[in-house]
């Protein structure tokens, strides 16, 4: 691993060989059996001490942060707050819905179900390099707390802050050996965690999601995608400048970009939109970047050289197809080895690869629009559906645009953050963005099987004693259009 701001390196990061991973199943399995019997409250003070050391150790962890993904220190600071707000929801939450239910069967009065939750077993977890510590610790919380051991893998860039996490986890009492760590490349380490895992959460591109996926469904296991985003923001005629141009130039700028619900696309409106152009243009063009572990820059890093060539690439395709740079579009190697100048682009096609293709930088692209439905078309032209923004005053008109886009999770009046942070409502993908959610009961009965334990109390399925079938058809048929008037379940 290096230190993205030099490109100096940090630690020597050992590599799982499948025998290693194999070997980690075996003993996060070996915990789960004793934790999967320990009652849910048991389970849950272990979170809530962990709350409290995570958020006390949150400088070190945005210091790690930084280190290995080269971002803000405010980014580092609030992927720092994801772990806590989750243990917080989830606490609350999960006593009930992690209850028995108890309901009705099919013989009313004599008989019953119960709706059981048990945990999946080992949970297979690959995290990104973008968020390493929000996504390695936060998309396991409820999977531990559900009873499961996990098995982390985080990306080789970045895998300093989860394993930092995971400490904090074990000194709040977490068992040692539930929560296992493998590191590898993803060829070499995927194909062995999948097959060993009994569920699978996913957070990285839809190609890999895709792969993941077949791999997860041929061994009969479940898996949850969070995949590729080319999100677009709708501003709406009514909207108030000053308030909009501080949260989109967040939704387009934050992490440097690398957001997966951050905003690549602008739809402005025709009849303000060289005002808001000119706004939103002067406001990136005045973002400072720099090197630092303080709250001075706007803008970090790029996570790696590699990536930063890759960002300059779409800008350069889309410069020589036809596009405008308005400002920014240069790397800044004067700044550190990975860093690249927020870019806003006008003239972008779907023929270019920053009209198309997930960019994942810091880097937007506006465009003109002449009536609301133009907008809403343009936004729904993409084979992605995970994040849309729409801002407007008039909040009854905005809320009946975000009704219109074909998206997972759609903000009003801000890019991103109120939707990812409302924890008590799922958050996930359409179309090409993923399967499955985090957040919300969902996020947490993901990683459980459900167990209907019926009780019949009088043995009356069936003729009674003498009695012919045909008689007996007759009263059961009965006895269901009773039901449906009564309203029996």
């Amino acid at each position: 691993m290096t230190e993205v701001y030099t490109g100096e390196a940090l630690v020597e990061l050992p590599q799982s060989t499948p025998a290693d991973i194999e070997e980690a199943f075996a003993r996060a399995r070996e915990a789960q059996r004793l934790w999967a019997q320990w009652p849910l409250a048991r389970r849950l003070e272990v979170f809530d001490r962990a709350h409290t050391l995570l958020v006390d150790n949150a400088h070190t962890t945005a210091d790690l942060l930084q280190a290995e993904s080269g971002k803000n220190r405010r980014m580092a600071i609030e992927e720092t707050c994801d772990p806590p707000m989750v243990i917080s929801h989830y606490l609350k939450r999960a006593p009930k819905v992690l209850a028995p239910t108890k309901r009705g069967g099919p013989i009313p009065f004599v008989s019953s179900s119960t709706e059981v939750h048990v945990p999946k077993g080992v949970v297979g977890i690959i995290a990104p390099w973008n968020f390493p510590f929000a996504t390695g610790l936060s998309d396991a919380i409820p999977a531990l707390m559900a009873g499961n051991g996990v098995v982390v893998k985080p990306d080789n860039k970045t895998a300093l802050s989860p394993l930092f996490g995971i400490r904090l986890l074990e000194e709040a009492g977490l068992p040692e050996g539930l929560f296992q760590v493998v590191c590898g490349e993803g060829p070499d380490v995927g194909p062995t965690l999948i097959d060993s895992a009994d569920y699978v959460m996913f957070t990285g591109s839809t190609a890999t999601g895709r792969v993941i996926g077949e791999r997860a469904g041929r061994n009969l296991i479940g898996c949850c995608l969070e995949l590729g985003g080319k999100n677009p923001m709708i501003v709406l005629d009514d909207v108030d400048v000053d308030e909009w141009l501080e949260g989109a130039a967040f939704g387009v700028f934050g992490n440097t970009g690398q957001i997966c619900m951050h905003i690549e696309r602008i739809y402005l409106p025709e009849a303000r939109y060289d005002e808001l152009r000119d706004a939103f243009v002067q406001r990136a063009a005045t973002m400072t970047m720099g090197a630092a572990y303080d709250f001075g820059p706007e803008l970090g890093s790029l996570v790696s050289p590699d990536h930063c060539e890759r960002v300059a690439s779409h800008v350069e395709d889309a410069v020589a197809k036809g596009a405008t740079v308005l400002t920014g579009g240069r790397a800044r190697p004067d700044v550190g080895p990975a860093f690249f100048e927020p870019t806003v682009l006008e003239g972008v096609t779907k023929e270019m690869l920053a009209g198309c293709t997930e960019t994942f930088g810091p880097v937007v692209a506006l465009h003109p629009y002449r009536s609301v439905d133009e907008a809403v078309r343009l936004a729904n032209d993409t084979d992605y559906g995970l994040n849309a923004s729409v801002w407007g005053t008039d909040l009854e008109r905005a809320e009946t645009v975000a009704a219109r886009i074909e998206s997972g999770n759609v903000n009003i009046n801000d890019a991103l953050a109120t939707a990812y942070a409302s924890k008590g409502t799922p958050s996930g993908g359409v179309k090409n963005s993923g399967v499955g959610a985090r957040h919300g009961d969902q996020g947490l009965l993901k990683y459980t099987d459900v167990k209907n334990v019926a009780v019949l109390r009088k043995q009356v399925l069936g003729a009674r004693p003498g009695q012919d079938y045909d008689a007996y058809v007759k009263q059961m048929l009965s006895s269901l259009k009773l039901m449906k008037r009564l309203r029996v379940r």
